[in-house]
């Protein structure tokens, strides 16, 4: 299953960094980031999270939030926030929130084939309704453009 730009953003409730919780219920009425990452403290993860804590400021100035999301334990995830101060929440998938968004499939590496984290990226208006859909992410540059489309939406 996928969802395409214009659709209202699959429901989700997930345990986050820092004692948080976030879901789709909470985020009513504010536009945010949502974004698939495929695991924590990794180069590329490392790359993205602190692009999306450095752009925190200006995004908070037009009023969006950003909220992290990858199938790893709370533990592993804790320690890449409090090593990166990540500011943000970073929640763990144990239910199937990748897959509703179409952000979870078949990868390989090195010959092998395995399901994970397809790198995407959700921009949700403050209506519920996905706006911009990034897929198969490449890091560099990649908050910048973000939020870009993000001033739009305000």
């Amino acid at each position: 299953m996928s969802v395409a730009e214009g659709d209202t953003a699959p429901d989700f409730t997930m345990e986050a960094s820092g004692g948080r919780t976030v879901s789709l219920a909470l985020m009513k009425g504010k536009p945010f980031v949502l974004y698939f990452y495929p695991k924590a403290d990794t180069p590329g993860c490392t790359t993205e999270a602190c692009a999306f804590q450095e752009a925190l400021p200006q995004l908070g100035k037009i009023g969006i939030e950003v909220i992290g999301v990858s199938k790893d334990p709370m533990k592993p995830i804790e320690k890449f926030a409090e090593k990166y101060n990540l500011s943000f929440p970073l929640a763990s998938d144990t239910s199937e929130v990748a897959e509703a968004y179409g952000s979870w499939g078949e990868k390989s590496m090195y010959g092998k084939t395995y399901m994970g984290i397809d790198r995407s990226t959700f921009l949700v208006d403050k209506t519920g309704k996905i706006a911009r859909i990034w897929r198969k992410v490449k890091v560099p540059g990649h908050a910048a453009e973000v939020m870009e489309a993000a001033k739009a939406l305000s």
